[in-house]
């Protein structure tokens, strides 16, 4: 996000009123300035006319979020336009799944009552 970080400091706006200008704490507006957190088009808009520019002098892509666990995994989230990578522990993956597993269980259950029920 350099375009929007090098106008900001050019101005001379603390990040705390660029995160004022989207209705966010200063912390997480310097995530945001960082590419850690994406940007939402509205929130563009906003900061575009915060610094009174058109959204495309400020605007920057970033590549896809990629998540890197330690199984060799690999989880792609194209709609998060991030560029920051993260290792899950396998111990959360194996939670996670084993309480799907529980959720899918349940489901089935829950079909074959509504199902008796109906009959």
């Amino acid at each position: 996000m350099e375009k929007l970080r090098s106008l900001r400091k050019q101005r001379g706006i603390s990040q705390e009123k660029m995160a004022n200008a989207i209705a966010t704490d200063p912390s997480n507006y310097s995530r945001k300035e960082r590419g850690e957190v994406r940007i939402y088009d509205d929130e563009w808009e906003k900061l575009a006319k915060f610094l009174e520019v058109p959204v495309e002098d400020i605007k920057e892509e970033v590549v896809a979020n990629i998540v890197n666990n330690n199984d060799s995994t690999t989880f792609n989230d194209n709609a998060g336009n991030f560029n920051q990578y993260y290792t899950i522990p396998n111990s959360i993956i194996e939670n996670l799944q084993s309480f799907i597993k529980v959720l899918m269980e349940q489901n089935e259950a829950l079909k074959e009552e509504n199902k008796k029920l109906k009959g």
